[in-house]
Order: structure tokens, then sequence, then C-alpha cells
């Protein structure tokens, strides 16, 4: 009775937790102890193949119970029936369990944000606000259209408001080295930082000006000061500031013109501003001519051309549009493939 107590002791300190090695051992045993118990009641068609045997022991956990194989003898059936059977069906459903709880958990640290992500040239949005996120989200699905991956990094404790749609972590601050780089900040194309506090917004902006240079760096302020601040330290950047004093100011004057400017930036309906760059390989040529192609051949308005300096709006039908030059238009969808020539 000592050595059974000693072995319940053992037991409980060894596999009081149900980890993959526990549960490998206990599967041994239960394999080794199975096959010497068959081999001693006379069951040798059952141990005799190793195959065989495997196979009989996973019919038999799992319940199938094809009856192609089963104990002929008397000792050799209540084996079965006091050991195999029930260690069997015990073993299988632990390790459906691990099994199942290995895959919720890593849906569930998806889910919160906690998983890392293998993306690339992908659009990082940076900060939370509700609705106004999500709208902002659905207007790149919109426009990207599964040409590049979204992934949503928030600050907040929430789950992944789009599951199955964005790619989605959550960390403790937009600076924290080991937090973005589960969201791969290194490898994104474009980070868009959208936050409420604007300081945040710079600390970020300057932050991922930092780890990735080369991506598209877009930040909306509410205070256009702190806009000035960033441009100072990365010119690349490009600050949105907010606009809607001035929108109040124009539509007070000009009516209609916040109408305008919604359907404008809108993506969903209607006449959309749109950007393309003139090819490097092409030769120099000016406005008046790329006029006249885009309204005959896309029905699309040529407003403004960016060729280094700044963009130009309402450019003169005389300027020169250079290779390399950035041209923005209105049309009803984006023209994907220009003929230059």
């Amino acid at each position: 009775m000592s050595l059974w107590i000693l072995f319940q002791r053992w037991a409980v300190r060894n596999f009081a937790q149900l980890n993959g090695r526990n549960l490998l051992l206990t599967l041994l045993g239960y394999c080794v102890i199975s096959w010497l118990l068959l081999t001693i009641a006379g069951e040798h068609d059952l141990t005799r193949s190793f195959t065989d045997f495997i196979y009989y022991l996973f019919v038999t956990a799992s319940t199938v119970g094809y009856g192609d194989m089963s104990p002929t003898t008397a000792t050799g059936k209540w084996v079965a029936s006091l050991f195999v059977i029930p260690g069997g069906l015990g073993l299988f459903a632990l390790g459906v369990g691990r099994v199942a709880s290995v895959f919720i958990h890593y849906w569930k640290s998806g889910l919160l944000g906690k998983r890392s992500l293998n993306v690339n040239n992908h659009i990082l949005v940076l900060g939370w606000n509700e609705q106004r996120t999500l709208h902002l989200i659905k207007m790149l699905q919109y426009e990207e259209k599964g040409h590049r991956p979204i992934v949503l990094c928030v600050r907040p404790e929430i789950e992944n408001p789009l599951p199955g749609e964005v790619e989605f972590v959550r960390v403790a601050s937009f600076t924290d080295s080991e937090g973005m780089a589960r969201a791969n900040i290194e490898k994104a194309s474009c980070i868009l930082i959208d936050n409420p506090e604007d300081d945040v917004t710079l600390s970020a902006a300057l932050f991922c000006a930092n780890k990735n240079p080369g991506a598209h760096l877009l930040a909306y302020f509410n205070d256009e000061a702190l806009s000035q601040l960033l441009k100072q330290h990365c010119p690349n950047a490009e600050c949105i500031p907010s606009v809607s004093v001035e929108m109040l100011a124009k539509a007070a004057i000009d009516p209609g013109s916040s109408e305008l400017h919604h359907e404008l930036l809108s993506t969903h309906q209607g006449m959309t501003q749109y950007s393309v760059t003139y090819p490097a390989d092409c030769t120099t040529t000016s406005i008046e001519a790329l006029f006249s192609s885009f309204k005959e051949q896309y029905e699309a308005i040529l407003i403004a051309i960016d060729a280094g300096n700044g963009v130009e709006l309402n450019p003169s039908l005389q300027r020169e549009v250079p290779p390399g030059a950035k041209l923005f238009y209105i049309s009803d969808e984006r023209v994907h493939n220009f003929k230059w020539h």
C-alpha cells in the first residue's frame, strides 16, 4: 500500500499540469502497458505487427470500432474492457482537448492582438477612434481591394473590431519596440496615424519614421502647429490637419462646398480625386496634351501636378510634365492602365 501511495504522489506531482511532455509520456506508457497486457493474454494477432497494434489502439480509443480487429481470448477481452478501452478513451479525449486548446489560444491571441504578424507591404493604422476608425478602414479596403493587407494597431484593451477582415495588434505604447515589432512595422509600406491625442500622434510618428524611414507616413493632427513640428523633423511625412473650421467658413460663403469636398474624398460614390505617377520612361509632355487625353479616353479631369516642388492646382496648359511627376485627377473610378504613348 505504501508503494501505491508513493506512486500516486509522484503522479500528482509530475502530471498535475497537462503539458505536451506529460501527455506524450502518458501516451507512451499506455501503449507499452497495453502491448504487454495483450501479449500476456495471448492476443498475438493484435501485438505481432506494430502497425496493426497502433491501428487497433486508435480505432478503440476513438470509439470508431470497425470490428476488423478485436481480442479473442477471455483474458484479452478483460484487458480491453478494464484498461485498453477506458485508458484509450481518456487519452483520446485529453489529446483532442489539448489540440483544441492550442487552436483556441491561437485564435484568441489574434483576436486580442497578442500575436506576432507575418505581413509585408501592408498598411499600418495606428490609433482607435471607434466609428471613425472603422469608416477609415472600410475606405481603405475599398481602395485597396485586396492589394495590400491592413493592420490595425491600438492601445485600448479591445478585441479585433473586424475579425477576418484586418489583422490586429494591441500594444501598451506606440513607441514600444517589442509591441510594434509584432505589427511588423519595419516592413509596412504605409503608416497611417490617427489618434485622439496629438502628443501621442507626434511621438508615434517620430518613432515610426525612425523604424521605417522608407514608408509613406501620414499623421492626422487637430493642432496644425504640431504638424509643422513633425515636418521639421520628418520632411517626408504627410501631415493631415483638421479642416472642420475651414469647411464651415467655406460652406457659409459658397453653399454646397462641404458636399462637394465630401464627394471628392469619398471612394464609394460619385466623382473622386485620385493620383498617378507619370512614368519615368516617358518623355516630357505638357498639361494640355494630358488634359485632353484624360478627358477623351477616361472621362477624367486633370486638376493638379506635383513635380517635386509641392502641389500646383489648376496648372496652365503650357506647364511641362517631367517624367516621375505626380498627377492628380478626378474620375468616377481609379484608372489602373493609362495609355501614355
